[in-house]
């Protein structure tokens, strides 16, 4: 159990060194303002632009105009959301009506006598600062894709931009939703769209098997959270976001030292169920968000276009886990108060994600895969930071990972894109001494130190944020916890840069097209990416900068702000202390710049002596660790990624299939054979066996009679003997 002296130690960051006491506030009640319905459009624009990109499929387009539709739909969401986000009060929540959905009551409909969930959208500070960069990134990388897929007008290009707009209309809903069906809705919209992108290609088998895989995969997270939100109602006797957050009110503590409410709504305490609740959500956010075990399935996305990459890895679906903890925190909150390890489990779960997937990436070729491992690496630490109680620091990783994957991924694919699909790390050498490349290079240069965490950095700000909450807060092996993240760092630093230096570095040029060029390779020569494809990155590399300034050093810390201000916070503390436990010596908050910098540092300068001082040295260290059979087991390990593809194999697929043989044989010899067919043949033999009788001859007729008189006869004679006996 955790330290039941929580609510008596708890303090506030208020300016990094600086810490005062802090009150654990009520959860305000949502306002319900009737002219604000114009909000709809954040929805309703990229429902049109799907609609749009099915009729140009249909009428046969083959020219941008399906690009510029979804361009400038998901342009215009993103201005709404900005009016939105500059006519928002700070702290005070908002519910915006759009229409009827859902509802039905019986009883006399009272309390858990009704399910409403109308198409309402529940607006406040988390739901803003999470649209405000799916909607801003979504336009970019729409954008991005208007060059990127120009091979394809004529061909699937109205079929991309029709699923990239369903994508973001599904995360819009998921985000906004004022209840919890809306975000359901949104949930399983953003599985079809990742489904549809992700097997775009779908005359290859590898995208069609990647896109079963994510979408079968995500139904077992999707199957947790659909019995939360039943959990909730049964609970709660409601699904709207507003009634449940007052509904918590009467369960969490409203000061300091304050005592948990004994009854629901004034009736009966709540039962075991109800802390059920974050366990099953927390299965929706790991399927989602794809951490272990169910992580298998994003490295294998990267099947569909590099657009979809980086949508699905920067700013969409799979953040959707971390949104949902975040917007349903109070609830974990109140579990963990209680007693409970949900949160702690996150937190471990999320560790255990984070280094297993950078240990992955370390020995993958193939720069999209380990952009790949890398995501899984970081939306561990947000789970991470979740799990040790810093909602800030998940949120400000989010914030900051979502301009710095998406710029490494939309790097790589100009790499993809220009090189004819080559993406082997092992065939490229020098690409910033190729013309054109000036500003992929210094992009991706730029992109890397943010993701390898590189001091000042906003990568670095928000990653340390996380981890020096791990050595503050009180729980099971959270200081274990704290140092699998901090060698996590070091080992994302080497394979980060290791990618970097094989590619870009060197003193030569040396570059081996990919699969889809079918000439001559001595005569290949690059394709530098357009204008619009460079603008992009331009301005996703100003983007991580500016994260550093709004997130960190901006007037009254923008983003922490942002999230003290909303069911992230509600009902606790934002950021707390128990008591003092020094890191060498000093404030974690402040010692661990300088330790995760210097490990960091290490990781950054072991990629650069060898992967770029010294390859053959690199080379050398391979061969002779393949040839002691001690070790060689290590590096083949983690080149395939841990067996866990193998194991899944084993222990789902296989028996699965054999169940379903077995089953097969079952219904088909059993069921059908014996059952239903068997029953079905008795009238036909005993047909068969008087079938002679019915022969058309009148001769013939005649003997049956004369037989079947005799037997009555006989029958009759038989039974009045015996009776007289």
């Amino acid at each position: 159990m955790l330290n039941s002296s929580l609510l008596t130690m708890m303090t506030v960051a208020s300016g990094g060194d600086e810490h005062s006491e802090s009150v654990v506030s009520a959860i305000p009640q949502a306002a319900r303002p009737e002219d604000m319905t114009w909000a709809g459009l954040i929805l309703l624009l990229p429902a049109v632009s799907a609609i749009l990109c099915g009729l140009y499929a249909s009428l046969g387009v083959k020219n941008r105009l399906p690009g510029w539709t979804t361009v400038l739909a998901l342009a215009g969401s993103f201005v709404c959301v900005c009016m939105l986000y500059a006519g928002h009060e700070a702290g005070q929540p908002v519910v915006i009506h759009l229409f009827d959905w859902i509802d039905f009551s019986w009883g006399s409909k009272g309390a858990f006598e009704n399910v409403t969930a109308n198409f309402a959208l529940y607006v406040d500070d988390l739901s803003l600062f999470w649209m405000l960069f799916v909607t801003g990134l979504g336009t970019c990388i729409a954008f991005y894709a208007s060059e990127y897929m120009d091979e394809d007008r004529g061909k699937g290009y109205s079929r991309f931009f029709g699923a990239v707009s369903i994508f973001l209309l599904s995360m819009s809903a998921l985000v906004l939703g004022d209840n919890l069906v809306m975000l359901y809705l949104g949930w399983e919209g953003v599985g079809l769209a990742s489904y549809l992108l992700i097997g775009y290609y779908y005359q290859k088998t590898s995208a069609v098997d990647a896109a079963k895989k994510a979408f079968i995969m995500n139904r077992i997270g999707d199957l947790g959270l659909a019995v939360a939100i039943w959990l909730v109602w049964f609970n709660f006797g409601t699904l709207e976001y507003d009634g449940l957050f007052q509904a918590l009110n009467l369960y969490l503590p409203m000061a300091e030292g304050g005592t948990l409410a004994s009854t629901s709504m004034g009736e009966a305490p709540l039962g075991w169920t109800a802390y059920l609740i974050p366990w099953c959500l927390m299965i929706g956010a790991f399927g989602k968000s794809a951490q272990f075990p169910l992580m298998t399935w994003l490295p294998d996305a990267m099947e569909g276009p590099t657009p979809v990459s980086a949508l699905i890895h920067a700013a969409t679906m799979v953040t959707a886990g971390i949104y949902l903890i975040s917007r349903t925190y109070p609830v974990f909150w109140l579990e963990m108060q209680q007693g409970g390890y949900a949160l702690a489990t996150v937190g471990w779960v999320g560790g255990i994600t984070a280094l297993l997937a950078a240990s992955i990436a370390v020995k993958q070729y193939d720069m999209k895969r380990v952009m790949a491992y890398s995501t899984l690496s970081q939306l561990g630490y947000m789970f991470m930071g979740l799990g040790v109680v810093t909602t800030f620091g998940a949120c400000f990783h989010v914030y900051t990972h979502a301009f710095f994957k998406a710029l490494l991924f939309l790097c790589s694919g100009a790499v993809m894109h220009g090189l004819a699909g080559q993406l082997d790390i092992r065939k490229i050498e020098g690409l910033r001494l190729a013309k054109g490349w000036k500003i992929v290079t210094w992009t991706m240069f730029i992109g890397s130190l943010w993701l390898s965490g590189f001091p000042f950095t906003a990568g670095f700000f928000s990653k340390d944020e996380i981890l020096a909450q791990a050595f503050v807060q009180n729980g099971p092996g959270f200081t274990t916890l704290g140092w699998i993240g901090i060698i996590t760092a070091g080992i994302t630093a080497y394979y980060t840069f290791r990618v970097w230096f094989r590619v870009f570095g060197g003193s030569t040029l040396r570059i081996e097209p990919g699969p889809e060029h079918h000439g001559d390779a001595g005569s290949f020569h690059s394709h530098p990416p357009g204008w619009r494809i460079k603008s992009v990155l331009i301005l996703l590399a100003i983007g991580c900068f500016a994260a550093i300034s709004s997130g960190y050093f901006g007037i009254g810390h923008w983003i922490k702000g942002m999230v003290s201000h909303s069911s992230a916070s509600w009902g606790m503390p934002l950021h707390w202390h128990e008591g003092d436990t020094p890191f060498f010596g000093g404030d974690p908050h402040v010692t661990m710049y300088y330790v995760s910098g210097t490990i960091g540092s290490i990781g950054l300068a072991i990629a650069f002596y060898f992967h770029l001082y010294n390859r053959k040295l690199a080379v050398t260290l391979d061969h002779a660790i393949q040839s002691k059979p001690a070790i060689r087991w290590i590096p083949r390990l983690l080149e395939r990624k841990w067996y866990l593809d193998e194991i899944y194999n084993a222990l789902v697929r296989i028996p699965t299939w054999i169940c379903a043989k077995v089953f097969y044989l079952f219904d088909r010899l059993v069921i059908d054979g014996i059952l239903v067919g068997g029953i079905a043949r008795i009238p036909m033999f005993v047909a068969r066996i008087f079938q002679p009788l019915q022969s058309g001859m009148l001769q013939g007729y005649a003997t049956t009679m004369a037989g079947c008189v005799s037997l009555i006869i006989a029958w009759i004679i038989w039974t009045m003997s015996k009776g007289g006996g």
